[in-house]
């Protein structure tokens, strides 16, 4: 071979190589591409309608870039698991994640763990006291002395609050759960806490209607012990690891899968954190 045409055929290697090198611009529709696979904008919005099922809100650009980055993590997850044959193609994003996380156990937490998050979390544990409360709600004073009257004199409050009250939970006779003090209004605070269980209050004038309260229950402030609280700190640990080994896992495929997100085929403005490319502007 001469040399010129050797020369040739070596610039036609280099023209074929640089063009295998160089990937083609995204087409109508492409919105990302991942480790040399391209994602489509209509696979986002069916993301979007099973993200936002049966929920009727606008969502501005900073809501739609956290909702796109969640479509790629999901996808950059699923493509790990399929590659790693532990999922088939087509699974879906849940299952995919619990795949990876199961192929990589998180452990159970020794005891040093448990009592090292005991101490850390010991103030958050703490229950202050607490109590349970009935009401009967009407939008004036007469109505609300008369129901008053008539649990005072022994009819049931739960019959009296079906009938009189006019709150949403009436129907469940007005009962409204368990509140600490810092949960209710200091005017029905400083007046609840005050009852013993199963204590009346008198009727209460509010901006929003007249209130009569019953303490079903008291529930004393409570100091957490370690033995208590072992189930959720075992499971909040768990849950803490698993986290960390899905963020490891998130790096893993965000490293081995390139991901480039057209933002200008996106109909908002992305500012999420996948690094984004302009292929058809000048430079």
């Amino acid at each position: 071979m001469s040399v010129r045409r050797a020369g040739g055929a070596l610039l036609v290697l280099l023209g074929v190589f640089g063009c295998e090198a160089k990937a083609p611009p995204p087409g109508p529709g492409v919105v990302a591409r991942m480790g040399g696979v391209d994602l489509r904008l209509d696979q986002f919005e069916a993301h979007l309608d099973r993200a936002l099922a049966e929920r009727e809100e606008t969502l501005n650009s900073e809501a739609l870039s956290r909702l796109f980055d969640q479509f790629l993590t999901e996808t950059l997850l699923t493509r790990l698991a399929v590659d790693r044959a532990l999922v088939p193609a087509g699974v879906g994003a849940a299952e995919a994640a619990d795949a990876l996380l199961g192929s990589e156990p998180v452990g159970t937490p020794g005891e040093a763990e448990l009592q090292a998050w005991f101490e850390g979390h010991r103030e958050e544990l703490r229950r202050p006291e607490r109590v349970e409360l009935a009401q009967i709600l009407t939008s004036d004073r007469i109505t609300a002395e008369r129901a008053r009257r008539e649990v005072a004199a022994g009819a049931d409050f739960a019959e009296v609050a079906r009938r009189l009250s006019e709150d949403p939970a009436a129907d469940t006779g007005g009962q409204h759960g368990v509140f600490a003090r810092e949960d209710l209004p200091t005017a029905f605070a400083d007046i609840v806490f005050q009852l013993p269980e199963g204590g009346l209050s008198e009727v209460i004038a509010a901006d929003y209607g007249f209130h009569v309260f019953r303490v079903l229950r008291r529930f004393p402030a409570a100091e957490p012990t370690a033995a208590a609280v072992r189930q959720e700190a075992m499971a909040r640990l768990r849950a803490e690891r698993a986290d960390a080994a899905l963020a490891r896992l998130v790096g893993e495929a965000r490293s081995r899968y390139a991901v480039e997100v057209f933002d200008r085929s996106l109909p908002f403005a992305y500012r999420g954190d996948f690094p984004t490319s302009r292929p058809y502007e000048k430079r």
